[in-house]
């Protein structure tokens, strides 16, 4: 009989069901929720669900009902996928056929279809337990995320209309720090607002590729980032560049890019600091680099730099952690690539990596086009 087999090979059939989990590189559950909800378990509960079935005709699927989704919510937590999930189940399903075929065990139709049920009820369950926790994980985030966003822009709102109140009444000239602080909290508005838009493209696909002179994007870039340089008392200097020459790709994502890093070295260096934004070109690419005088980065920052949600380092924490992130997958949506190189004791330099619009290596093409870093 099936049950009085599993239990007789059970140690084999766990030993052969966990191989194949690891011959796939799935992610492994720890020995405490194996023992819970895993595959020891799920045997257990499958032998007493076989008992009562010959007893009663009737299996009792309660318990492989309740084990399966908290094996599913285990498997979430774990980092694997749906299909991982199934496959878990049915790597069972083939250890137990396999020893049964191999041991040429007298086993009856009915006992096996028995035990197919029995499968199919705690992988259903582990998969609904499973999207009913990813679901809710992305909502959970999501939530927090737009309630991070409206407190930032309602902070910085908030300050802008208090800084219009002072200088309606007279108190402040619109010249002084009350005026800057309007035009910071303004231009704050703005460039959260922007983030957010790429993002949502970013997130929707979207993709709209054009011909850009870089020149012009610079110089559309630069008139804002002047003013937020001036607000934080932070030295801008933008390196010309040559009008002919060109990328391809979007440039709403692109001017974000830039416009996200140029930001965080305002608000990274040091007061009365400056930032240089410096464009050059070289074998085919296109490379932004702005750098800051942050100080330099802490030890062991620089490969979690671009992931969403890091804490905010330096005395100005405001922002959602989200604008490197962006700028990396803004970068990568363009086929490009975004980097940071640390100037230990000064600060850092972040380089926009992008190609330059097709043809324009081509023999003949003006010499200022393939500008080398040192003539930039």
């Amino acid at each position: 009989m099936l049950d009085r087999f599993l239990v007789v090979n059970r140690p084999l059939i766990i030993d052969r069901a966990r191989g194949k989990v690891a011959a796939r590189g799935s992610p492994a559950l720890s020995m405490a929720e194996q023992k819970a909800n895993g595959v020891p378990a799920f045997l257990d509960q499958l032998i007493d669900a076989l008992r009562r079935a010959r007893s009663t005709d009737l299996a009792d699927h309660a318990q492989l009902s309740t084990s399966g989704a908290q094996h599913g919510e285990d498997l979430l937590r774990s980092g694997l996928t749906i299909a991982q999930v199934v496959r878990d189940y049915g790597d069972v399903c083939q250890s137990i056929t396999e020893l049964v075929v191999e041991n040429g065990a007298d086993i009856s139709a009915r006992e096996f279809q028995i035990l197919n049920l029995c499968l199919d009820d705690a992988t259903a369950c582990a998969v609904t337990a499973y999207e009913r926790k990813n679901h809710r994980a992305i909502f959970d985030a999501g939530t927090e995320r737009l309630g991070v966003l409206a407190h930032e822009m309602r902070n910085l709102l908030n300050t802008a209309v208090l800084a219009l109140e002072s200088i309606k009444r007279g108190k402040v000239a619109v010249g002084g720090s009350t005026g800057l602080l309007l035009g910071r909290s303004l231009m704050g508005l703005r460039d959260l607002i922007d983030r957010s838009l790429a993002e949502v493209r970013l997130d929707a696909g979207v993709q709209r590729p054009e011909p850009i002179v870089v020149s012009e994007l610079l110089s559309e870039l630069e008139i804002g980032a002047s003013l937020e340089a001036e607000a934080r008392q932070i030295h801008l200097d933008v390196t010309p560049v040559h009008p002919g020459i060109m990328i391809h790709g979007d440039r709403q994502l692109l001017a974000a890019a830039l416009t996200n890093l140029l930001h965080n070295a305002f608000k990274f260096s040091r007061l009365r600091g400056s930032v240089v934004l410096a464009t050059t070109v070289a074998d085919g690419r296109v490379l932004f680099d702005v750098e800051d005088e942050c100080g330099g980065l802490p030890a062991g920052l620089t490969e979690h730099l671009f992931e969403p949600f890091q804490e905010q380092r330096g005395t100005d924490r405001t922002g959602l952690g989200l604008g490197l992130s962006i700028c990396k997958r803004a970068a990568e949506s363009n086929r490009g690539s975004l980097r940071v190189r640390d100037l230990p004791g000064k600060g850092c330099v972040f380089t926009l990596d992008l190609p330059l619009q097709p043809g324009q290596g081509a023999p003949g093409a003006p010499p200022e086009l393939l500008l080398t870093e040192s003539s930039a």
